[in-house]
């Protein structure tokens, strides 16, 4: 059925917990009061993104973006928009430089955004596989199986230049180039959904909104590489984003798109959902896979590789969430436009939890290349209160603390490893002058060593140990031996870990000295600072 207006309403985990459900509630009670449900759809849909400003309702085809609603606001909307298209003037986001209507793609927060991965949050009910396919899902799937072969899918990845959005940012189409040519009887896709970073929340947004994106691209995956197999790890506190791949699962079994000979062709995919307990360390491909079988989540040393000898012994393919969700697009679209994104060596765009100590805190996706004051300063609204910019805070606890000297770096995957830091599965956390950077690196550090499995000595041991010369520092007690102590025992961490916990454990640490080492200073102990 076509309506003359739709209302979309958010209903991710951030808006759902500040009553978005019973917005959509009363606005559907007083849209059969008024009977206008033959001309009005009310839609619940995924994260707009504009965290900031939820919960978010926006009305089409006015393109009238509602903020901050509530519950009460309900009856306005209905009555005097929907009914009367007269706009909730009170109630629409503005800025000096965008319009009160039809200007959403001008409003300072999405204007450098390009939407790849998140092209249908916000857009369509993630619960319905009709949406989902009006806006081109299933197409990639379809042409995969029907118009190309194995090898020209693959070469298609490989053109993209898509590398892997969890973290090590190791290249796609290689990754599936291995487990596609190692001979097996039995091969497997998994999503890695276990997302785990303090402040991150890209992931569960990407399964909340659009769970058939994810379904569709293990599909092709697993015709690609030769799976017939699937599992999605995610942790079990993503309550919303089970319950929706759950339902997004049945119906792709009901239309025919998962199961035994999908779309009448001669190949058969099936996926299962395995829960994880919420164990940080299981974001690791091997300890994810130990937890699948059962065992307890601990890595392993490589190589063997997943993608030759992975799960239950066999070749398996492994990416998160957010490579997922490109590869629909990516065979849609073709390898070239994707690789049109981007850098030379970092194709595409990234999504990124914007949180912290800035304005406009909420998801974003942006195009590699982009620099941290586009970021921070243009779609992140710059800082509150009027305070300076400190410092960013990229990849999560595994990544390094990034300085106002170094705002115009753009973000791509090299760029960020020569300031110590690392791309990550996207968090960026901004700190103002007010923030102790030997706090924030006592915070990650404490973080990775509780969650560290205690298999190799480097990590166990090593961390545990730069959490006490970090708490002496916290107390005023530090000394400069300390700070060389740290910083020794952080590289013996890098180069002996066994796994890239334990690898990366160090950098918030080691960034933080390098770029704040003042603040270090400004901690000895008395006798060693009037010394000095």
């Amino acid at each position: 059925m076509a309506y003359a207006q739709y209302c979309l309403i958010c209903d991710g985990t951030a808006c759902n917990s500040s009553q978005s459900e019973r917005i959509y509630e009363q606005i559907m009670k007083y849209v059969y009061d008024h009977d206008l449900e033959k001309t009005c759809q009310v839609v619940k849909t995924g994260c707009f993104g504009f965290c900031e400003q939820g919960p978010i309702v926006k009305v089409l085809p006015d393109e009238a973006f509602y903020v901050q609603v509530k519950p009460e606001d309900a009856a306005d909307i209905v009555r005097e928009h929907l009914l009367k298209g007269r706009p909730v003037s009170r109630l629409i986001y503005r800025e000096k430089d965008a319009d009160s209507l039809g200007a959403v793609d001008k409003i300072s927060f999405y204007r450098k955004q390009v939407r790849v991965v998140l092209r249908n949050c916000g857009f369509i009910d993630p619960e319905s596989i009709e949406e989902y396919i009006a806006r081109e899902g299933y197409q990639g799937l379809e042409k995969a199986l029907f118009d190309m072969t194995r090898d020209e899918v693959l070469a298609e990845v490989e053109k993209s230049g898509l590398r892997g959005r969890g973290g090590g940012g190791f290249p796609t189409g290689r990754k599936w180039r291995f487990s596609k040519e190692v001979e097996a009887d039995q091969k497997y896709v998994v999503c890695n959904a276990d997302e785990g970073d303090p402040g991150a929340y890209m992931d569960r947004s990407i399964l909340e909104g659009d769970p058939h994106s994810i379904i569709e691209a293990m599909a092709i995956c697993g015709y690609t590489v030769g799976a017939d197999r699937g599992y999605v790890y995610v942790r079990a506190e993503y309550p919303l984003a089970i319950r929706r791949l759950e339902k997004a699962l049945e119906q792709a079994r009901e239309y025919g798109l998962l199961g035994a000979n999908i779309l009448g062709s001669d190949f058969s995919f099936d996926i299962e959902i395995r829960l994880g307990a919420g164990a940080f360390v299981c974001g690791e491909e091997t300890a994810l896979l130990m937890s699948i079988e059962g065992e307890r989540g601990m890595p392993v040393q490589r190589p063997p590789y997943p993608a030759v000898k992975g799960l239950w012994g066999k070749p398996t393919v492994i990416n998160n969430v957010e490579t997922l969700g490109n590869i629909p697009v990516i065979i849609t679209r073709g390898g070239d436009w994707f690789a049109g994104l981007g850098t030379e060596t970092s194709k595409g765009t990234k999504v990124f939890a914007l949180t912290g100590n800035v304005n406009n805190s909420g998801l974003i996706e942006v195009p590699m290349g982009i620099t941290l004051r586009d970021i921070v300063f243009n779609i992140g609204g710059g800082i509150p209160d009027g305070k300076a910019f400190k410092a960013v805070q990229s990849g999560g606890p595994s990544g390094g603390m990034i300085p106002a000297e170094h705002l115009d770096t753009p973000i791509d995957y090299e760029s960020l490893a020569a300031l110590g830091s690392i791309m990550g599965s996207g968090g960026l956390i901004v700190m103002d002058e007010d923030d102790s950077m030997v706090d924030v690196a006592k915070f990650y550090l404490g973080f990775t060593v509780e969650e560290s499995c205690g298999k190799c000595v480097p990590c166990r041991v090593g961390g545990r140990q730069i959490e006490k010369l970090l708490e002496k520092f916290a107390d005023g007690e530090g000394t400069p031996e300390d700070l060389d102590k740290m910083e020794a025992i952080g590289k013996t961490m890098i180069s002996g870990s066994l796994c890239g916990l334990g690898k990366t454990a160090p950098n918030p640490v080691l960034s933080s000295i390098k770029y704040f080492r003042h603040e270090y200073e400004a901690a000895f102990k008395k006798d060693v600072a009037e010394t000095a």
